[in-house]
């Protein structure tokens, strides 16, 4: 039985380690937190799983929420003029329910399923002396964090990686007690030129349904929030409600009486969308691959992160299937990252795109206010990133595609 270690237990390395289980190898996960840990943590992030995601849980037996967690619809967007009033609005369906479940939730429940299946934990931070350790123990050993010392592992492939810096400052709430949208339970985005994003998504935590808040602002810009001092509970939330009653005061009417669902539901970060090589290697001269966003990383503008790590650890299922009882070389790591970066190449570009906000954004962005299958498409991309290439990603092709649609409404 062949033998593999994942150091990192998000979505990509757990989805990747239940996956190997179940396939029959000896997996090993080693990560910092237990489930105790984690449900008693600070929230992680916002996410929300489409389509092609949820199917891989369904497979797997790991869709533990389909019956509690609030059924997304649709995803609404908001666009403000540049004087902040509202310029277009309109909701984009679904083919099929979208899913958010906060981390500390879920990766707590997967840890436990781990384990239950047949699966070893470690709780033991990961250094490079002891990847060179492991190395030499483990068939391959993969590396699912970019954390600590572990991130200077993969060096950054400068050819896909634009940004240096941080180019949105991140302030997250979860809260009870929001509104739903007018159009009912659907992901709801506000889009402010120049100034950043606000998001609003139905989501199940700890204490069950409730709203994830996300403030994406430009660094520096009126979004901006200070940091906080966590000397007091509600800092981040107090924050992220008054960007929303000046920037999007048609979100923020919806927040008249929420509150934190739990004393850990805020946090506030950022971090540089980044591209880098996917084989690390050890002192001693031994290979490790990276996976998820330990090698790519993006902006959550767009809604993927937790969807790339689903369809990085599934393919990364396969390539580790299909090569068999050969040597798990630089070639087979190369190969492997080869095979998802054919999905994660469209992530990326699409976040880029988004971050910057050229005018073709705007454009086709109002435009889907008019047109209900532009708005259905946009919103179907969420699932498949790959669409977008043929008409939204290049100026000339979205151009042609708005002069193509029914002419506006006078």
């Amino acid at each position: 039985m062949r033998k593999i270690l994942i150091v990192g237990a998000g979505q990509s390395g757990l989805q990747l380690a239940l996956g190997l289980l179940d396939d029959g190898y000896d997996v090993t996960l080693l990560t910092l937190q237990s489930p105790a840990d984690l449900r008693s943590g600070r929230v992680m992030s916002t996410q929300c799983l489409f389509g092609d995601a949820l199917r891989r849980e369904r497979r797997r037996r790991l869709a533990f929420w389909d019956s509690t967690a609030p059924g997304i619809t649709g995803v609404a967007m908001s666009v403000a003029d540049a004087r902040g009033a509202l310029d277009a609005q309109w909701t984009g369906r679904l083919r099929e329910p979208a899913q958010s479940v906060d981390q500390r939730v879920k990766m707590a429940a997967w840890l436990e399923e781990f384990e239950r299946r047949g699966g070893r934990t470690v709780l033991h931070g990961a250094t490079l002396s002891d990847l060179q350790w492991f190395s030499s123990s483990y068939d391959l050993v993969v590396v699912a964090t970019g954390k600590s010392e572990l991130a200077g592992l993969f060096p950054v492939d400068t050819e896909r990686t634009r940004f240096d810096a941080p180019q949105r400052t991140l302030a997250l709430a979860y809260v009870r007690g929001m509104e739903d949208h007018h159009s009912g339970k659907v992901l709801h985005r506000t889009a402010v030129p120049g100034v950043g994003e606000v998001l609003a998504v139905p989501a199940l935590t700890l204490t069950g349904p409730c709203h994830a808040l996300l403030v994406e602002a430009v660094p520096g810009g009126p979004m901006d929030l200070p940091v906080p001092s966590w000397r007091r509970t509600g800092e981040v939330l107090e924050g992220v409600l008054s960007v929303m009653r000046d920037q999007a005061p048609w979100m923020h009417e919806r927040c008249l009486d929420v509150e934190l669902t739990d004393a850990m539901a805020e946090a506030r970060g950022g971090y540089t969308p980044c591209v880098r090589k996917p084989v690390g290697r050890l002192p001693g001269g031994g290979a490790v691959l990276g996976m998820g966003d330990a090698i790519v990383a993006n902006d959550p503008i767009t809604s993927q992160g937790a969807n790339a790590a689903s369809a990085c650890a599934e393919s990364y299922r396969r390539a580790i299937v299909d090569h068999g009882t050969r040597a798990f070389d630089e070639d087979f790591m190369e190969h492997a990252f080869a095979s998802y970066w054919r999905h994660a190449r469209h992530v990326t570009a699409w976040s880029e795109v988004m971050l910057d906000g050229p005018p073709h954004v705007w454009e086709v962005l109002r435009a889907a206010e008019r047109d209900q299958g532009l708005a259905d498409r946009f919103a179907e991309a969420f699932e498949d990133p790959a669409d977008l290439i043929s008409w939204f990603l290049h100026p000339e092709r979205a151009y042609a595609y708005i002069d193509a649609l029914s002419p506006p409404r006078r």
